[in-house]
């Protein structure tokens, strides 16, 4: 399967709404690491986000989109730099006191397989933390898997994007990393977003959900509009306006792991 293009303009549309986890995640990590990896760092505002809270740690963030890489860039330091990395085979080349996540596992299939060894490449005391969504189930999501194999799309869309499986449940997560011998705080949150404007649901999947289904679509403009037609109707249907904007629960699951010393 082709990867997914990023549009980290797109993404940033909602950074407002789409970093709260992250600084949820952040408020619950202790210490003063020197060294950080931020493995899956997108464009880069949460990977700055580590830069203001631990000024002195020498920070990389890594990803493997080259759009986000770039935008990335503008965020660069003495101390902030920035890599190209596949999560999916990504080993650590050195020991960092903190490796941290933020809503990029969703995209990597099992990815509990590789907590033991980015776990063994912490240093002693270190942190592994991240956050993805638990939301897989909400209509955004159900309705583009029903869509994507209906009959007029499922010969081009057939499992484009599919993460379904790709998250476990938060009692998985900490049974996996208490096993692994760390001392683990998983938990939960669903936020209530209120989002504004035309279409509001439609266009934050644009930037994340919807992304393998554009990039599947990108060579056809026909039926990029055709498809996003027919979501945009569905999406109305399921998350209709109120009288301030359009309520999107938006579910996080989130683990803090930290190894002994």
């Amino acid at each position: 399967m082709t990867a997914p293009t990023w549009d980290p303009q797109q993404y940033l549309r909602h950074a407002d709404h789409r970093t709260r986890p992250f600084h949820d995640l952040l408020a619950r990590i202790s210490g003063t690491p020197a060294t950080i990896a931020d493995l899956g760092c997108g464009a880069g505002n949460v990977t700055a986000l580590l830069a203001e809270r631990w000024p002195d740690a020498r920070i990389t963030g890594f990803d493997n989109s080259p759009q986000m890489l770039e935008q990335a860039q503008r965020y660069r330091g003495p101390r902030l730099g920035f890599a190209h990395a596949d999560a999916a085979t990504w080993t650590p080349a050195e020991p960092y006191d903190l490796l941290v996540s933020n809503a990029l596992l969703q995209w990597v299939p099992g990815h509990p397989d590789r907590f033991a060894g980015w776990l063994d490449a912490l240093a002693p005391g270190g942190t592994f933390a991240f956050q993805v969504p638990g939301n897989f189930t909400a209509p955004s999501h159900t309705i583009l898997a029903a869509l994507r194999e209906s009959p007029r799309w499922k010969p081009r869309l057939s499992g484009v994007g599919d993460r379904t499986a790709a998250v476990l449940e938060p009692a998985e997560y900490l049974s996996r990393l208490t096993g692994l011998g760390c001392t683990t705080d998983v938990w939960e949150t669903t936020y209530l977003q209120l989002l504004t404007g035309e279409d509001p649901v439609l266009d934050w999947v644009k930037g994340t959900a919807l992304r393998p289904v554009l990039t599947a679509l990108a060579d056809d403009e026909e039926a990029t509009a055709a498809f996003l037609s027919e979501y945009r109707d569905l999406l109305r249907e399921a998350y209709p306006p109120g009288p301030h904007g359009t309520v999107f629960p938006f579910r996080r699951i989130f683990a803090v792991a930290r190894r002994e010393k």
